[in-house]
């Protein structure tokens, strides 16, 4: 059994701390929700804790995480551990891991997947930092994985910044994987010939080379709603897309699948495209080919 704080009980962090739980393990939480925080402020959640203590982290990348890592660098002492959860972006842990050494406080970053599914399923996880932190922590890491051969959830990715680094690309692949689904979704819909489109996807489930856990989610959404109409084609990107592709370029990766998925989100919030609008003047003027006017 292992003694945890966890920061941020959001709709991860809260289903982790219900994971860990179940192990066995205990676990107080702190969020700003305190309908749900088991502790007043970060204040009294490191008072709770017996030394030396781990802490991990599950607030929103970037402001949120730097706050949040800055409060407990005041609060813990030499020897105690942070991990760091959330969606950051790799180049965050190595300050954040140089500003902790200096008070004796060590750090792993982890890539944390499973979404709302996590807690019965368990989580995909992905560590870097130092062997020896990873090692204190694993009754932690084994708690939260899938069950099974340990190497098929979890994987100590490297040096500090990997793991996150590593579910930068896992996100990478998840924007492509689902771009394809969505593609291949809209062209059945849109044949003459396939009447029920989601009854073909639904047949991809089993026996073929498409299959996936991607797939089943899609499934489970057009069985709610066959036609997806009730939805807005509206997708946000959380970072890690982006970042995938600013990495690529940095290391002369070609990446064309992710790129075109990244673009293909920032198109689905534009409701007139000045791009496409200047595609239909160019070929209004040097073809003839029609084109619509506003109204």
């Amino acid at each position: 059994m292992v003694q945890l704080g966890l920061v941020g009980l959001g709709k991860m962090g809260f289903n982790m701390r219900e994971r860990l739980r179940r192990a066995g393990h205990e676990v107080i939480g702190y969020d700003r929700n305190q309908e749900v925080s088991d502790s007043e402020s970060l204040a009294d959640l490191v008072s709770r804790l017996a030394a030396p203590r781990i802490v991990w982290i599950m607030v929103p990348a970037g402001a949120p995480t730097q706050a949040t890592v800055e409060e407990l660098n005041d609060l813990l002492a030499e020897g105690d551990l942070i991990i760091e959860g959330g969606n950051s972006r790799f180049t965050d842990d190595q300050k954040h891991a140089a500003l902790l050494e200096k008070n004796g406080i060590g750090y792993l970053d982890c890539g944390v997947s499973g979404g709302v599914w996590g807690l019965e399923n368990g989580y995909g996880l992905m560590v870097g930092g130092d062997q020896a932190f990873v090692e204190r922590a694993m009754p932690i890491f084994d708690s939260l994985r899938p069950e099974g051969p340990r190497e098929e959830g979890f994987a100590h990715a490297g040096k500090v910044g990997a793991g996150h680094f590593a579910k930068m690309v896992h996100n990478g692949i998840e924007y492509g994987l689902m771009q394809a689904y969505a593609e291949g979704f809209e062209l059945l819909d849109a044949s003459t010939v396939v009447e029920d489109a989601p009854a073909v996807i639904k047949a991809w489930q089993r026996g073929t080379v498409v299959r996936s856990w991607l797939l089943d989610l899609l499934v489970r959404a057009l069985d709610s709603d066959p036609e997806l109409d009730d939805l807005r084609g509206y997708v946000e990107d959380s970072g890690e897309g982006r970042w995938t592709v600013e990495e690529a370029i940095n290391h002369a990766v070609p990446a064309p699948v992710i790129s075109a998925a990244l673009f293909a989100r920032f198109a689905s919030r534009q409701e007139d495209s000045p791009a496409m609008r200047a595609v239909a003047a160019l070929r209004n003027q040097f073809g003839g080919h029609a084109v619509q006017q506003v109204k």
